[in-house]
């Protein structure tokens, strides 16, 4: 075996002269430099102490394709960036269990050990997908300086600096580490790289954070969940979608774990549903438990409440509990009230709101002014706008149209599934010609097109209609606003676009 320096000088003499040859030859030559480093894992691994960093991300990726799990140990006790952002390598190599495990279990060495390796710099190790994408690219080669790899190397320092390093890597040496995470619990049992990571995030409890950003739950045991959150930073966690069948006596005993997520910004509840024989008092009680927690929710910005049987005559109980305006509040396929829609005209969290959609609400005897109001209240921020499936008729359409016309930042304005004439379409669009953001309008097949009352739709009534509105657009100087029809197939349900042409569901394709 060679004394160190040699070694050291045959490795970088070896890299640059693979380099010299030209970087762009297929296979690149760093890669095949790298396979051959790890033909001999032993030998690989001695080299880490005295590897050029630049080396570092091509030899990992080497090592990671290859399943040399020894090699993987290692280079993660030696890693010399603050990131390793493993879970972009994940993306475009399906991780085998032992290299996962090999990564992880070199992380749980060096997290053991009193003093830490020389070159250790890890703070974070990244397990998300759509992150750090372009640093394996940067480093594999493709983007990198050759001249960054010949560069001499660094004056040795001196015994002073010596010291003041070492004292510095003493007050850091029990630092912890951050893995940063998307969580997505949809089974009954996880799977074995997820049950391996949160086995080591438990036993390194202090010394190991796990950190989740995105966290959605669909169908998991509530005991599970529960345990699953005992191990992650619950501040972490900045977007939560709760997707479950639950009954809000389920939702109850999760929204003490929802409290503690002080840095939450969007927040989706759906198919949450109350039991028949729940008492008023329950009731209450129930959905207290649940909106008092917003109280801790300092940052949310996003509120998405999708199928929730229990929000009829209690919006109030769940938007006072707000602590800053939001600038998207999604409520679809709910029941509301009369009172609802004055509370939410006068509720002082949606002042500012960007994104409101109240698709499949049904609003067919309710009286709008309470919404026309609200419009114009947003009317200097609403960007998007979703009265999809709200059984609104023309003489309530009529009634909304001139707050639409003071909504200045509007760029998309969806409607579709209400019983609407083309004289309101042409109103609508006359009255939003000045909306100069205004780029898309999602409509719903006027009452005109339709051949009976069974819903069957004359495509050639309908491309008559589509083509008047589409003259009185560029007429008016607006031929580039995108109208788009989109009604349901009465026999599929399956939604019928047209724009110049139509696009057909398989029902009206000829057989």
């Amino acid at each position: 075996m060679w004394p160190k320096l040699p070694q050291r000088m045959y490795l970088q003499d070896s890299f640059r002269s693979r380099f010299t040859m030209g970087v762009g030859a297929p296979p690149r030559l760093l890669e095949l430099a790298g396979q051959s480093l790890l033909q001999n894992e032993a030998l690989a691994i001695m080299a880490l102490e005295d590897l050029p960093i630049e080396l570092f991300p091509p030899l990992f990726m080497a090592a990671f394709a290859g399943r040399h799990t020894q090699a993987l140990k290692a280079m993660v006790q030696a890693w010399p960036f603050p990131c390793l952002p493993l879970g972009a390598l994940m993306k475009d190599h399906q991780p085998h269990l032992e290299t996962f495990q090999a990564a992880l279990d070199g992380l749980d060495v060096l997290l053991a050990q009193e003093v830490r390796p020389r070159r250790w710099k890890l703070q974070v190790l990244d397990l998300r997908r759509n992150t750090h994408e372009d640093f394996w690219t940067l480093w594999s080669g493709i983007k990198a300086s050759v001249c960054s790899l010949l560069e001499p190397d660094p004056i040795q320092p001196t015994q002073k600096s010596q010291r003041v390093e070492a004292q510095a890597v003493l007050k850091l040496v029990r630092a912890p580490v951050e893995v940063l995470v998307d969580l997505c619990l949809k089974e009954d049992t996880l799977d074995e790289t997820l049950s391996y990571l949160l086995k080591k995030a438990k036993q390194r409890r202090s010394l190991l954070h796990l950190r989740c950003q995105k966290l959605r739950i669909f169908t998991m045991p509530m005991q599970s969940i529960k345990r699953i959150l005992k191990v992650v930073q619950l501040d972490s966690i900045q977007d939560l979608e709760v997707n479950c069948i639950w009954k809000l006596g389920t939702l109850g005993r999760f929204v003490p774990h929802l409290g503690r997520m002080g840095n939450l910004r969007r927040l989706l509840l759906s198919r949450i549903h109350m039991l028949p024989r729940t008492t008023p008092d329950q009731e209450e009680h129930l959905v207290d438990q649940l909106t008092t927690q917003f109280l801790n929710l300092p940052h949310l910005q996003e509120l998405y409440l999708d199928s929730i049987s229990f929000l009829e005559g209690r919006l109030h109980q769940v938007l006072r509990c707000l602590k800053t305006p939001l600038e998207t509040l999604w409520i679809t396929n709910c029941l509301l009230s009369e009172s609802d829609l004055m509370y939410l005209a006068q509720c002082p969290s949606i002042s500012m709101l960007k994104d409101l959609s109240l698709s499949g609400v049904n609003l067919t005897s309710l009286s709008l002014e309470p919404l026309q109001v609200l419009i114009e209240w947003t009317s200097a921020t609403l960007q998007d706008l979703d009265l999809n499936e709200c059984g609104i008729m023309d003489t309530q359409f009529s009634a909304l149209l001139p707050s639409l016309s003071c909504c200045s930042q509007l760029t998309t304005f969806s409607f579709c599934g209400n019983p609407i004439s083309m004289a309101v379409l042409e109103s609508l669009l006359q009255h939003t010609m000045g909306l100069s953001k205004l780029s898309h309008v999602l409509y719903p097949a006027p009452l005109e097109s339709y051949e009976d009352v069974n819903g069957t739709l004359h495509l050639g009534l309908l491309a008559e209609l589509h083509t008047r509105l589409k003259q009185l657009l560029c007429k008016s100087g607006r031929a580039s606003m995108g109208w788009v029809s989109a009604s349901p197939c009465p026999h599929c349900g399956d939604q019928i676009f047209y724009d110049t042409e139509p696009i057909l569901c398989p029902c009206y394709m000829p057989a």
